[in-house]
């Protein structure tokens, strides 16, 4: 897992280079590339069928009602002063089927809304070497929706969309069969999810901020080899999704305020050899959510007011759970079976109440997260009521003496006395 995360961290910076000398030598080569300038009352899609590859169009500050402006050549389009570009409710605004296009400096509003036709502000087909930037994206039905396209960069736009009902939202920023992208510095309001990434490999997002979406913040499936750094998931209406993936690496995020009743912070479902170090998981129904995961490191996160920390089911295997701390939480950890294959160490648990004779920093009796209270909640998720009761403090207490129902082997032998010093933030 290091060598991959090595890798990467090597590979992104050179990939994205080469995107911008692409883009530079696909100019210079075309034939007699030149700067044109669109004013208001003037047509863009016209404008757009007069330049010949590589020319760069400067659209002027002012109010455009268009849609369906296709871009089927290596062209760069500037907005001088964010000029508007409204469809009026009527199909996809920018349609894009070629390579080395630019899409800077817009706002982008009211497409159409159809599920038939996933209609977006920017819809792309079968490119290479997309770069959208610095856009403001309103009341969408897709934001930016990619297809089949590889060498990406999405970067400092703000998609926003208002409709509650989801058959009438679609997501803010979509990727379907794509590789080798970009999503960075993107604020996603309002959306179904607001990053939904499908069959997307090869993909860093980072620096995001994704919040008050109608499902998921980040949703993706069949995903491998992607990172996620510094990126922020806020009162996203189901949380975090990530399914049926492997080689994933979701370091200095936070997710936090995903609450009710089957939200998560994060659900990892069929996940496997991935990596979540420094993240923050703060205020949510269930922190992290593991079905069918294998194989992971949950190291060096803070678990904090969580309804449970962790629900570990009895589907997870070899599972790594170190250095984290668990503080605030109304269970840290529950599951739903004794068979656990997984394990614990170096965690610090605000619960923990042994001691540290040797002055190892480390607590002399192991510790035992998974409470009694917890599994039966599980099981009979209406024994809720009995929370902070007397008797589910005995009970509890009894069987951290003599276990008999929860998992033998899920127990942290070197419980910490003191948190895990954690930097969440590095330059």
């Amino acid at each position: 897992m290091r060598k991959f995360e090595s890798y990467r961290l090597r590979w992104f910076p050179m990939v994205f280079g080469m995107m911008a000398l692409l883009l530079v030598a696909n100019a210079a080569g075309a034939s007699s590339p030149t700067k044109h300038f669109v004013s208001e009352g003037e047509s863009i899609s016209e404008a757009i069928e007069r330049a010949v590859k590589g020319d760069t169009l400067i659209i002027r500050a002012g109010y455009y009602e268009e849609h369906e402006i296709i871009i089927q050549k290596p062209l760069t389009l500037i907005g001088e002063g964010r000029p508007v570009i409204d469809a009026g409710d009527a199909g996809d605004i920018f349609l894009i089927a070629a390579d080395s296009v630019w899409i800077e400096g817009f706002e982008l509003k009211n497409t159409g809304f159809s599920s038939q036709n996933d209609n977006a502000a920017i819809r792309v087909f079968d490119s290479r070497y997309l770069t959208v930037e610095d856009n403001r994206i309103i009341n969408t039905f897709f934001g930016i929706h990619l297809s089949n396209s590889q060498h990406i960069s999405i970067r400092n736009n703000f998609l926003e969309a208002f409709e509650k009902r989801s058959h009438r939202t679609g997501n803010g920023i979509h990727l379907w069969q794509c590789d080798t992208a970009l999503i960075s510095a993107n604020h996603v309001i309002g959306h179904r999810d607001g990053i939904y990434l499908e069959f997307a490999v090869m993909v860093e997002t980072n620096r995001n901020i994704v919040e008050n979406n109608n499902r998921y913040g980040l949703h993706f499936m069949f995903s491998h080899d992607n990172a996620y750094y510094h990126n922020e998931f806020r009162n996203n209406e189901a949380g975090v999704a990530v399914m049926y993936t492997r080689n994933v690496i979701m370091k200095y995020n936070l997710f936090e305020k995903s609450l009710g009743s089957g939200t998560y912070g994060v659900l990892l479902k069929d996940i496997s050899n991935s990596v979540m170090k420094y993240n923050r998981i703060e205020n949510n129904t269930t922190g992290i959510y593991m079905d069918g995961s294998n194989n992971n490191e949950i190291h060096y996160n803070l678990f904090r007011r969580n309804g449970w920390g962790i629900k570990l089911l009895t589907s997870n295997d070899g599972n790594t759970i170190e250095g984290n701390n668990f503080v605030g939480n109304t269970f840290d950890i529950s599951t739903n079976g004794r068979l656990v294959t997984n394990s614990l160490e170096r965690n610090y648990w605000d619960k923990y109440e042994g001691y540290d004779l040797d002055g190892d920093g480390y607590g002399d009796i192991p510790y035992r997260p998974i409470s009694l209270y917890s599994t039966i909640v599980e099981r009979i998720p209406s024994a809720i009521i009995l929370w902070r009761s007397f008797m589910v403090s005995m009970l509890d207490r009894a069987e951290r003496v003599i276990p008999s129902i929860t998992p033998e082997n899920m127990k942290d032998l070197k419980p910490k006395m003191r948190p895990n010093d954690i930097d969440f933030k590095p330059e």
